[in-house]
């Protein structure tokens, strides 16, 4: 899953993209967070697949073990 998610400095102010495109992981997390399910976020982005939506999770929870409060 690790290989899906790309960061390169000059795209996204280097955020964390999936799969070199310039959508970030902080995009699909905000748009399921703010009710999009998975389908429709395929139908407006089509160039995002199924298994993107794993390795976002994955990804988000890894960097959310590293927050402290």
């Amino acid at each position: 899953m690790k290989d899906r998610i790309t960061i390169e400095p000059g795209k996204r102010s280097g955020q964390p993209c999936i799969r070199n495109l310039r959508i970030t992981v902080w995009d699909v997390l905000g748009w399921l967070g703010s009710g999009k399910s998975k389908k429709q976020i395929l139908h407006d982005y089509p160039e995002l697949e199924p298994a993107d939506f794993l390795a976002v999770f994955e990804f988000a929870s890894r960097v959310g073990r590293r927050v402290a409060l």
